[in-house]
This record gives C-alpha cells, structure tokens and sequence, in this order.
C-alpha cells in the first residue's frame, strides 16, 4: 500500500483524517501495551550520514521496572540492527528481534524487583531511506537523505517502551553535515565538529556539526528533524517563534509565523501557558505524515504548506503542545484525550478565525468522521489498531464531538473553566477519561455519568424528525406549536436547541429529548414559517448527507488497503444516497485512475464537473486529473486546456495551481509502479 500523493484531502474528513486514511493496521503499536517496564531518560548520541541514507547511534536507556522483570521488551524500527546490547555493568545482552512487531526483546543477566532502576546501553546502525520496514506499512516515519531527513518518534528509531503513554526526558546529540541544522526538542547547543559515536569520522562527516537537545520534564521528545532551510523568527507576545522552510516555500514564511503566533496566543488563553514559549514550525517533505509534533515542535508536509494558510492543520498541530506534549493520555483507551481535545481546539480557533459558519464546516465534517465507523465504542478504542481509520477516527473525531457537545450541555463559561482547569491541574501528566469526567462535574455542579455513558460506550447516534401542530390563540395572543421530537435510541438523553422561525422574532427552546418521543410547546407571536431541530449541530446526529459522507470516507479507507472493488461499493452507496454528488463521482474517478482505467475515470471526473460542486475543490482536481489522462494518453493539446481550466478556477487546495502551471509547462508522467 502506498501513501496518498497528489489528491486533496476532502475538507469533510477533517485535515488529521488525512493521516489515518493512509495508514495500514499497525500491530507494532499493540506491543506499546504488553510492556512491563518505564523508560525515565534516554541519553543518545546518533549520526546521520545523508548521502548514503545511515544511522549510526549509541543510546543509554534508563528504566524503572513496573513489576518483577526478568525479559525486556522495546519497539525499535526493523530497518535498525543492534550491534552492541550490555546491562549497567557492561555485561552483554542478546536480543532477539520480531520483525512483525518491530521489537527487541532480551533476558535479563538478573532479575529488576519492581519500582527498581537500571540502564540498558544499546548501540545501533542501520539504513532509512524507504518505507519498507517501517513501523506503518507504506509510509515513511524516519528518512535520512541529503536535503532533509527527518526521525519521528513515531519512526521508532531509537528503543521505545509504551508508545504515546510513557512519558520520558532525554538528552539527544545528532551529528550531520556542517551545511544542515538540526531542530529537536529542548535547550539547544552545537559545536562544530563533535565526537563519533563509534569513534572516527567517515569522509561524509569530515566536516561536521553536533546540535545537542536536554528535555528536562517528562514528554515525548523523540522527534529530529535535519536539512537546509529558510528561518523566521518572531518574538512577539513574548514567545519564541520560529520557521523553517525549504527555499521554494520561504515567500510563505513571513505569513505562517504570524498565523502561528495567532494560533499560539489563542490557545495561551483558553489552555494557560504551555510547556515552553518556543516553538518551531518546520517544514517535512511529502512522503511521510501530513502533521508531526513534538515539544516545541508543529512539522508540516510540504503539500499542506500552501498560498492560503492551512491555518486549521497549523492550529491543530500546535494545539498539541498542550493535549499531547503537556497533557497525554494514561492509557491507550484514553487517546482521545490527545487528538480529540486537539481536533476540537482546532474547531475552537476556526471559529474564532472563521465565525460561526467556519464552526458550522469544521462540526459536519467532525460528524462524519465520528460516524464512519461505528463498531466499537470509543471506551474500547484499545482494542483497535493505533493507525487504523477505526481508530484514528473515534479518538480523533468522535472525541472533539464529545467536547462539542459537552460545551453545550455545561454551557459557555463552565465549558472554558473545565478546559483550563484540566490543562493547568494535569499539565506534566497524563490523564484518563475517568479524570476528565470528575472534574467536568465538579467544575460544572453537575453528574454526567449519563453523558459519558451515551458517547463513550455507545455506538448509535440519532436522526431528528419532529411531528408538530399549530395552533392559533385567541384575541390575538399569537400561536403554540405542539409536537415532540422523535428518534429511534430508546436509552438516549440529551438537550437539543427548537429554532422557530417566524412573521417577528425567530424563537428557540431547548428541549431536553429522552426517548424516543419528547414532547415540546412553544408559544410564539408571528406566524411560525419554519422549525429547525439542533439548527447549530450541537449535537451528534445521523443525517443523509452524513451517511453519504461517511460511505465515501469508508471508501477512501479501502482505496488506501488496496481494496478497490470494496471502495467502489462505498461510493457506489454514496450515489445511492446522491446520484449528483461530485465528491463520490470524484472518488469514482480515482479509482479507475488508479486501475489505469483512463477512459472509465475521465467519465466521472466528468460526472463530478456536472455534479452538484460539493466540496468547491472537486472542480479545480477534476481538470487536473483530467489534464493528467490526456497526457498520459497522448493528447498535450486537450491536457493543456484541463490544466488551464484548472487555472481559471483560482483554488489553490492541496497546491492544485502549483501542479497545474508545472505541467502546463511539462507533461504530466506517471511513475512507475504507480
């Protein structure tokens, strides 16, 4: 399976949805589970020789036993081999390597009694150059080249121990070629030249430097990015912002760190201050994730760096210096407390950006994501794969739906106080749902026990119809709507707004909705013209075009697996639902591109132009896939004039017009294998 290339991420999946949609189920992150011991400390030396693509690295791992240890485990990148394993005394240690999980495991010279400490010294080599033995099949998370490399500490390239929950501080030394600067996570010094790990220097570091980084508070600092790049620096509101991109990018600098401190500044007010006032913004190359963070650290995709800020995925990512850096979760199943606070952030600073109409967006395409797959609850996330699009959708989604809702259930101000109460009381932690629940009840005065119960370990959600009728007052006193709200979740509960549009004032009562009937009056003056139930999408609920969407997201996911007969029965539902809908004909389309079924695909790309324009870039990717086609089959005349239609557009989304003017100047060529 190969990573998404040049196709935008639909707006309804959300930007972070992007992510998961190009991942395969990843069982070396069930491994993360299964350990028995803490990492406290790493202390590593590592170097990177770009040219030839090698790590060579030297780590000191300090743990503390959870229980009675006697065999260790750690997650380590399969492209990685350990040449030298030893205990705190020296005495060697032999691993033993399972590829299909990517860990080392190895027996202890004698056993570690718990709550006791010890070091494990590792030293390691290896080649990471292509994402055949990465982590996540298909996708490059740790890459050394000579224009950037970039080790995510997703990449597993150095030993890891419960990944995403064991919180750990670290000392990292990275020696690269003088002409790259190293950015990491910490207090920074460098020094030109710096010790060999295994003790000389090859001809590729001859000329060198050493960027050191000291982590002092417990985090997830494992994440190294190195290359040449363009920097801005802002110091405003007393933050220490910078920006770092590659040459071709560097006009869009300027206006990504004043967005970035918008962003910052924003969420210092609603969260408090977070970890540290410095943050790097810095620029990764398309091969990989769309987003990274680390502390300090907001990493963006070349493709998501584009003309129009991509001021929600930039929010997004910073957000994580709070949910994620500061605040992490205790368990797996407690994910949510990461992306989904961080997603739901992201919605908040859209709003503020945007307005309510920029909101009313980032809810729908929230909605679908929760609602794609609804198998298993968001209580018993653990029991999916970390980077499944199960996965990835319930703790991302459905939990910034979650906080939506509860918003609207405590209200404005006790929403704001719980939100920062939980950001400053569990800053430096991790945090469980159970911790989240108790203090939203104490901060709010009220028992939740039945929200919680209804969106964490359910999987339905409701689709409104109201039944009403009207009636006139007498002596001219107006008119009373009498009806109920109907859904079909016999055990549901929640508050929903009644919009009641009128001749005069438009009305609105909050119906609490227990049931599957609830009954409501409303008394108005003017003459009732029309009632909306939950007009604000405050509340998780089933639609038709939420399940249109949901199927195309369905789809995707399948696309992504290889299963293209299986996406084509998505989409094909999602025609079901709206034979005009541009987005699935769009979808289609794909499909039979990637199936060099170009006859088949110039079809529905042709349908999605004629379809209903729903999301607007559909049109702008539409010629220019058909551009592609007919250069792919020959006819540079009609390809120019898609690319120039393209133009003619002026949407720029996923750098649409970047690839159009390229190949208007050059025509478009497939890759091999592609």
């Amino acid at each position: 399976m190969k990573l998404c290339h040049s196709r935008p991420a639909r707006r309804a999946l959300g930007l972070l949805v992007v992510f998961f949609l190009c991942l395969a189920a990843n069982r070396a992150a069930q491994a993360a589970e299964k350990t028995r011991l803490r990492v406290d400390d790493y202390q590593i030396n590592v170097e990177l020789l770009p040219q030839t693509h090698k790590l060579t690295a030297r780590a000191a791992v300090k743990v503390t036993a959870l229980e009675d240890l006697s065999v260790a485990s750690f997650q380590l990148n399969n492209a990685l081999r350990i040449t030298k394993l030893t205990d705190a005394n020296g005495k060697p240690l032999n691993p033993e390597r399972n590829t299909e999980e990517s860990t080392v495991r190895f027996a202890l010279n004698s056993d570690l009694p718990k709550d006791t400490s010890t070091t494990f010294n590792f030293e390691y080599e290896g080649t990471l150059e292509t994402a055949d033995d990465s982590p996540v099949q298909g996708l490059k998370l740790a890459y050394i080249g000579p224009d950037t490399s970039y080790l995510l500490y997703s990449g597993l390239w150095f030993p890891v121990a419960g990944y995403g929950v064991n919180r750990f501080t670290s000392t990292i030394s990275v020696t690269v070629p003088a002409y790259m600067v190293v950015i990491g996570s910490g207090k920074e010094s460098s020094t030109l030249g710096g010790g060999a790990v295994k003790g000389k220097k090859t001809d590729e570091l001859a000329n060198s430097k050493t960027f050191t980084f000291t982590w002092s508070k417990p985090s997830f600092p494992g994440t190294i990015v190195a290359g040449s790049f363009e920097e801005f620096k802002s110091d405003e509101a007393g933050l220490d912002l910078h920006v770092f991109f590659k040459p071709a990018k560097k006009d869009l600098g300027a206006e990504y760190l004043s967005t970035a401190v918008k962003a910052y500044t924003y969420f210092v007010t609603q969260y408090g201050v977070a970890p540290s006032t410095t943050l790097k913004v810095v620029q990764i190359p398309d091969e990989t994730v769309p987003s990274a963070w680390a502390p300090e650290i907001a990493a963006l995709s070349n493709r998501a760096i584009t003309e129009r800020v991509n001021y929600r995925l930039l929010a997004n990512t910073i957000a994580h210096q709070w949910w994620g850096v500061s605040v992490s979760p205790a368990s797996k199943d407690d994910w949510w407390i990461s992306d989904g606070f961080a997603r739901y952030s992201e919605a908040r600073y859209v709003e503020t950006a945007a307005g309510e109409a920029g909101l009313e967006e980032m809810v729908k395409d929230m909605s679908v994501g929760a609602l794609a797959y609804d198998s298993v609850p968001l209580s018993s996330s653990d029991k999916l794969d970390y980077f499944s699009p199960e996965f990835q959708s319930l703790v991302t989604d459905k939990g910034a739906m979650i906080l939506h809702m509860l918003r609207w259930v405590v209200g404005e101000k006790d929403y704001l106080k719980i939100m920062r109460d939980f950001a400053t009381e569990y800053a430096g932690k991790s945090a469980s749902t159970d911790d989240f629940r108790e203090l939203t009840e104490k901060d709010s005065g009220e028992k939740l026990t039945w929200f919680y119960s209804q969106w964490m370990d359910s999987t339905s959600a409701p689709e409104f119809k109201a039944k009403y009728t009207i009636y006139r007052l007498g002596n001219n006193k107006g008119f009373r709507i009498v009806g109920a709200i109907s859904q079909d979740l016999d055990l549901f509960r929640m508050p929903v707004d009644v919009k009641i549009d009128t001749d005069g004032r438009t009305e609105n009562k909050r119906i609490e909705v227990v049931g599957t009937d609830s009954p409501f009056s409303v008394e108005t003056f003017g003459r009732p013209r029309r009632i909306s139930i939950d007009p604000e999408n405050r509340v998780l609920t089933n639609s038709k075009d939420i399940k249109l969407r949901a199927s195309i997201v369905r789809g995707q996911g399948l696309t992504q697996q290889g299963d293209l007969a299986g996406a084509l029965a998505e989409f094909n539902k999602a025609l079901e639902a709206n034979k005009n809908s541009s987005l699935a004909h769009y979808r289609i389309a794909e499909v039979f591109f990637l199936q060099k079924n170009y006859q088949a695909s110039a079809n529905a790309y042709r349908e999605s132009l004629n379809g209903d324009g729903e999301p607007r870039w559909t049109e702008v990717w539409s010629h220019l896939q058909l551009g592609k086609i007919f250069d792919q089959t020959g006819q540079r005349e009609r390809a120019v004039n898609e690319y120039r239609q393209a133009l003619q557009t002026n949407d720029n989304t996923q750098g649409a017009l970047d690839e159009a003017r390229r190949y208007m100047q050059k025509p478009f060529e497939r890759e091999k294998g592609t």
